[in-house]
């Protein structure tokens, strides 16, 4: 176990920051699943603005990279798209 006061401060840093990107994943995961999940394309197309704006966040706080991100909405577009055949 380190004793350094400033060993202490990054190992509790860290945590926070393993806690607050585990949450953002969690999220992203979930709005995916109720996007899967819609069976109208109103509600489909709502779902996805919400994931849109889940993912960007995550993007910018350096949760996930940004071509992660830009391959997600890809293919959550084309699930949307499909219902407006």
């Amino acid at each position: 176990m380190p004793y350094h006061k400033s060993c202490l401060k990054v190992i509790r840093r860290s945590e926070k920051a393993r806690i607050r990107n585990n949450q953002m994943k969690s999220r992203i995961t979930t709005a995916i699943k109720k996007l899967r999940a819609t069976k109208s394309k109103e509600t489909a197309e709502k779902a996805l603005k919400a994931v849109y704006s889940i993912l960007d966040k995550a993007v910018k706080t350096n949760v996930i990279h940004r071509n992660n991100s830009a391959n997600k909405k890809s293919a959550l577009s084309k699930i949307v798209k499909k219902f407006e055949k």
